[in-house]
């Protein structure tokens, strides 16, 4: 899929630009801190929403997010812009151990099994993302049943903080990159509704395709 290649080649370039784990010996500038010092959690304007509720609304066109994935439409919003989202419970880590991440944009209602996440101190929504995609978090699960990752124990992680004009830089080097990942997948979505409004008019015969010649 072309998104995934394109993601994978700003994981690259992250990597390649930020090569250092808190293990190493940091160059001038870099420090290692925690993604409390990083992170602003936006979880206190979470409102969730029933099944029933759900099913009550007519528009359905912003979307809905749980912890792992895009889960309904609703008729109304309480986010706009873009954001990281990162479980908080249920589905919280992949089988590596890394966590569960969405990349969100423009008009959306989250419910409150997942954390949102802006960056500050040099990262923005893009580059926290990357960081997280290499900062396994599985240590900081708690709950044998139903796995959580808490806000103190999300913010106790240690990461490398860059000095803020180098993640600037870098910043604005991948900033065309998710800008085309997405203007894909906004045209994926408009593929799906059209593939979803026609397809049954097909199978019904409503539209009428037996004079089409390829």
């Amino acid at each position: 899929m072309v998104n995934d290649n394109l993601q994978q080649q700003a994981a690259a370039l992250y990597s390649n630009a930020f090569p250092y784990s808190t293990e190493d010996a940091l160059p001038d500038g870099w420090r290692v801190g925690t993604v409390g010092e990083i992170v602003e959690i936006h979880d206190a304007k979470r409102i969730p929403l029933s099944g029933g509720q759900r099913m009550k609304m007519e528009k359905k066109i912003y979307p809905y997010y749980g912890a792992a994935s895009l889960m309904d439409y609703v008729d109304e919003y309480i986010f706009d812009g873009k954001y990281l989202l990162l479980g908080e419970d249920g589905t919280v880590v992949d089988d590596a151990g890394y966590p569960i991440l969405q990349y969100v944009w423009g008009k959306f209602w989250v419910n409150n099994h997942a954390h949102i996440l802006t960056g500050k101190l040099g990262f923005n929504v893009e580059s926290l993302m990357l960081l997280f995609r290499k900062t396994p978090v599985k240590s900081i699960v708690t709950g044998a049943v139903q796995p959580k990752i808490s806000q103190a124990n999300l913010k106790s992680i240690p990461v490398v903080i860059p000095p803020e004009e180098e993640l600037a830089a870098f910043n604005d080097n991948i900033d065309a990159l998710f800008a085309l990942i997405r203007n894909n997948e906004e045209q994926n979505k408009e593929l799906s509704k059209l593939r979803d409004t026609l397809l049954p008019k097909l199978l019904s015969g409503e539209i009428d395709v037996s004079d089409i010649r390829l």
